[in-house]
C-alpha cells in the first residue's frame, strides 16, 4: 500500500537507510555504497551490491505516475530489449519490476557508462537514426493504455492555465505572456489536432538521454515515454542554424527509413514541438517549486529577468512558425 507524501517535500522520509532497505526488501544485497544521481523528477541513486556490479535505483515521486503506468513503462522497454535494441530494462526479481517499500515505489536498473554523442562525428547521426527507426517500428505495434498523450493541451494550454492561475509571472508581464501564447495556441493545435501518427514514443529523446558507449548509443530513461508523433523523438537532437539542422535531419531520416517509415510532413510539427515543449518547461517547474530541490536547482524561476526572457523566447517562437518546416 502507497503511504501518503506530502507533495511539497515528497522524499522527506527516503533516508539513506531506508533506501538500502528497500532494496534489501527486493532481494538486492547492498554492499553499503550509495551515491545520488542526477535527477529532478525521481530520486536515484547508484547502489553497490555485494559481490556484483553496482545497479541504479529509481524511486518514483509519489503521486506523478500510476503503477498502471510505470508498468507499461517497463514492458516497454523490456520489448525493446528482447529486440536487441539498446535501452535499459529494469530488473526482475520473482516475475516483478516494480517494488514499493514504505510508501515508496521503486525500480532496479542494470548501471550503464556511456557519454554524450557526438553529432559531428562521422556516422554518429546515422548510427542514432537507424537506433530510432527500430525503436519505432516497435513502438507501432501496439498502443499504450495507461501513459500519456502528447496534445497541445496538456503541454500547452494546461501549462498557460497554470502559470496564469498561480502568479509566478510577474505582473506587468502578465498579459505579454497570455497574448503571446495565446497567439502560439492557436496556431499549434490545429497542426496538433491533425496527426496522422500518434504512437509509442521515448518522448524525451535529447542528447542527454542517448549514452554513447563503444560507437553505439543506449537510449536510457523512459520515464517520459507516451503516445506521440514519432518526429518528437527526432528534432531535439538537431542543433544550430537552419542549414545544420537540416543536413542533421536529413542523415537521421535516410538512416530511420531503412527500419521504419517517415512522414514528411511531420517536420512542421518541429517548431510547435518546440514551443511547447518551452511551455511545458516553465510550467513543470512551477509545478515542482514547492519540492525544495527546484529553488535550489532553478533559482532564477521566480525573477522578473527569467519571465522577461521566456516571453522574448515564446515571441520568436511566432516567428519561428512562420518559416517553411526543414526540407528532406
Amino acid at each position: 500500500m502507497l503511504a501518503d507524501q506530502d507533495e511539497r517535500t515528497p522524499y522527506a522520509g527516503l533516508s539513506p537507510n531506508l533506501t538500502l532497505d528497500a532494496l534489501e526488501s527486493a532481494g538486492f544485497h547492498a554492499d553499503g555504497g550509495l551515491t545520488p544521481l542526477n535527477s529532478y523528477e525521481n530520486r536515484v541513486f547508484q547502489v553497490g551490491i555485494e559481490g556484483g556490479e553496482p545497479v541504479v535505483a529509481k524511486f518514483y515521486r509519489p503521486g506523478r505516475w500510476s503503477s498502471e503506468a510505470i508498468l507499461e513503462e517497463h514492458a516497454f522497454t523490456q520489448e525493446l530489449a528482447e529486440l536487441e535494441l539498446p535501452c535499459i530494462a529494469p530488473l526482475r526479481r520473482d516475475g516483478s519490476t516494480l517494488f514499493v517499500y514504505e510508501g515508496f515505489r521503486f525500480a532496479v536498473f542494470p548501471r550503464q557508462a556511456g557519454r554524450e554523442p557526438d553529432i559531428e562525428a562521422e556516422g554518429t547521426l546515422e548510427i542514432i537514426g537507424r537506433t530510432l527507426g527500430r525503436l519505432h517500428a516497435a513502438g507501432a505495434v501496439r498502443p499504450f493504455e495507461h501513459r500519456a498523450t502528447l496534445t497541445a493541451q496538456r503541454f500547452g494550454v494546461d501549462a498557460m492555465a497554470f502559470l496564469l492561475s498561480e502568479g509566478f509571472i510577474p505582473p506587468d508581464m502578465t498579459a505579454a505572456y497570455e497574448a503571446v501564447a495565446g497567439q502560439l495556441l492557436e496556431r499549434i493545435e490545429p497542426l496538433m489536432g491533425g496527426l496522422q501518427a500518434v504512437q509509442r514514443i521515448h518522448g524525451d529523446c535529447h542528447l542527454g538521454n542517448v549514452l554513447w558507449r563503444y560507437d553505439a548509443p543506449n537510449i536510457v530513461d523512459f520515464d517520459d515515454t507516451l503516445m506521440g508523433p514519432p518526429v518528437q523523438d527526432l528534432w531535439m537532437l538537431l542543433s544550430g542554424e537552419r542549414p545544420e539542422r537540416t543536413a542533421q535531419l536529413d542523415k537521421l531520416i535516410t538512416a530511420y527509413e531503412a527500419f521504419h517509415p517517415f512522414d514528411p510532413r511531420e517536420t512542421r510539427l518541429i517548431e510547435p514541438l518546440r514551443t511547447l515543449r518551452m511551455m511545458r518547461h516553465a510550467a513543470w517547474i512551477g509545478r515542482r517549486w514547492s519540492d525544495p530541490a527546484f529553488p535550489r536547482a532553478f533559482p532564477w524561476f521566480d525573477t522578473p529577468r527569467y519571465w522577461s526572457e521566456h516571453v522574448l523566447s515564446l515571441k520568436e517562437q511566432l516567428a519561428a512558425l512562420d518559416e517553411p518546416p526543414l526540407s528532406i
